[in-house]
């Protein structure tokens, strides 16, 4: 089979189109990177429609669901990809996860087909022995299967016997593309459900205000599970230019890949970016570092302070997406120096709204929820009515002559908007600590712990108190090498915090803090860790 293409000069409606488009352009550029190995335009496209022969094959239903269970690596994207061009439903499953874990996934989202490594099918075959949706396995490398029940696939010949006999679905914007699991607050992983529309919208947008170009050579360093992750392929593929997949152990290997394919574009996400701030990085990435984004929390502004100080050429964009809309919010690097701290405006082909809760809109610097609309507002919590109908709800200032009601994403993030309409990250509404009577957001109290050389990460959490309703814990790793101690912390907080938002408990960690699949200081975590070791 081959992929659905369109006329010259038209943009993408499909994911997988974003691809086939480029095939045309320009088929012998590079299009993938995946160690030692290069793909270009015209291979990759091959080798998709091979897999997506292989997946119709194997069964693969209109819209049905192919989980995709491996590291960064070119026969993941092409996984991704030919799901797409068959007319399924991809779900990426973080590399990070165990197999109790990817098993929620497969059982949520009812997955019939599992792509996944041979290095993995040991811990993962009692799982898909019990799945009952699932109906076919594929294997990238060399293993012994005899642990599987289900039928299953090599994918060194995976699809090469149906080439010219299958037919794909046909699928339209609006129909399902992908399910991205998210890591949550609270409860197990909730899958969000991504038309193509919202996948190819938030390319192109994307792409719009970073300025690509089929010149780019974008580092992926984040997970393709992850929004942020994902879309630095479908932008790349969108602009005929080269991801290069990177799985990494330390910071240090992220900075000599910058070097060794000269790459011009790095996003990550702010405990990455922490550990890059505090490496030396060498002069000859100023040549070729066009830009870097931050997305997934805050940066501290010492931490950016650092970066721009290494690379001054760099243009930095300070990011705010939500997996709920995809992307959101970023800030221009023309107004870094103005101000730092904000997370920008709405991408294009966005609106974001600050409102109070009876949906009315806030006022100048009046905190409020951040609710996005627009295109990129994803199909809802896949098989989950009741959390889709919490976070999902009509657009404000609606006009009631609308017969069918525009649904927004409300975030449950605080943010204020000041006068030149920019907004500010306040806190989640779910994570503010309210102490004394006062709401405080743990990003402010990370940001002024932040502000102490030698401090490497924070977390900042409100713990249970039934005199004061909750007080503030924080939770410090130092760089290494760093003399800081206990009281020299807690004498910065006192010196630039009012008494209210100074620490009641303040702990030294001895290694760094933990995260969530996205890469994030996982808060909940620490917090739940310091409870369990004070109810011994």
């Amino acid at each position: 089979m081959h992929l659905t293409t369109r006329a010259p000069g038209r943009l993408p409606t499909l994911v997988h189109e974003l691809l086939s488009n480029s095939v045309r352009r320009c088929p012998q550029r590079i299009a993938l990177v995946d160690g030692a190995h290069e793909f270009d335009y015209a291979a990759m496209d091959a080798l998709v429609s091979r897999v997506a022969s292989g997946l119709l094959a194997a069964g693969l239903g209109r819209s049905a669901r192919v989980a995709i269970f491996m590291e960064k690596r070119v026969e993941m994207v092409a996984s991704m990809f030919a799901a797409s061009a068959a007319g399924g439903v991809y779900v990426p499953c973080n590399p990070i996860l165990k197999a109790d874990q990817v098993g929620h996934i497969v059982h949520d989202c009812a997955a019939t087909i599992m792509v996944t490594t041979a290095d993995r099918i040991a811990a993962l075959a009692p799982m898909l022995n019990a799945a009952a949706s699932i109906t076919h396995v594929v294997v990238v490398g060399d293993a012994d299967c005899s642990a599987l029940t289900k039928p299953f696939s090599r994918w060194s010949t995976f699809g090469a016997d149906s080439m010219t006999s299958t037919e794909a679905h046909r699928v339209i914007d609006g129909d399902v593309a992908a399910i991205l699991y998210t890591s949550g607050s609270t409860g197990k992983p909730k899958g969000v459900t991504l038309s193509h529309r919202n996948i190819v919208a938030g390319a192109v947008s994307v792409a719009q205000y970073l300025e690509l170009t089929e010149s780019e050579r974008i580092l992926c360093v984040l997970p393709l599970s992850f929004d942020a992750g994902m879309n630095q392929v479908t932008t790349a593929f969108l602009v005929g230019a080269r991801a290069v997949m990177l799985n990494h152990l330390f910071a240090r290997d992220v900075v000599n890949a910058v070097v060794k394919y000269e790459i011009t574009g790095l996003a990550g996400v702010p405990p990455l970016w922490i550990q890059l701030a505090a490496l030396q990085w060498p002069e000859s990435i100023r040549a070729h570092l066009r830009y870097i984004t931050n997305t997934g929390g805050h940066m501290p502004r010492p931490t950016l302070d650092a970066l721009r100080a290494q690379l001054p050429q760099t243009l930095p964009y300070l990011m705010y997406g939500l997996t709920e809309a995809f992307r959101s919010t970023y800030l221009p690097p023309s107004e870094i120096d103005k101000r730092p701290d904000s997370m920008g405006k709405a991408i294009p082909n966005a609106e974001i709204l600050v409102v109070r809760e009876d949906g009315s809109l806030c006022d100048v610097d009046e905190p409020g929820e951040l609710v996005h609309r627009g295109v990129l507002v994803a199909l809802g919590y896949w098989n989950d009515v009741e959390k889709t109908n919490e976070r999902y709800k009509p657009a404000p200032g609606q006009s009631p002559a609308l017969p069918i009601i525009e649904l927004a994403v409300w975030s449950g993030d605080t943010v204020r908007r000041d006068a030149e309409g920019f907004l500010y990250f306040v806190g989640r509404r779910d994570e503010m600590i309210k102490t004394s009577g006062y709401r405080t957001s743990p990003v402010e109290v990370e940001e002024i712990v932040y502000g102490l050389a030698g401090v490497g990460e924070v977390a900042a959490f409100g713990v249970k108190d039934e005199r004061l309703g909750q007080t503030i814990t924080v939770v410090v790793y130092l760089e290494p090498g760093a003399t800081l101690t206990h009281a020299n912390v807690l004498a910065h907080c006192k010196a630039k915090m009012p008494v209210y938002m100074v620490p009641a408990l303040l702990e030294i960690s001895p290694t760094t803090l933990p995260r969530n699949p996205n890469g994030k200081i996982d808060r909940k975590a620490i917090a739940a860790a310091i409870a369990e070791r004070k109810s011994q």
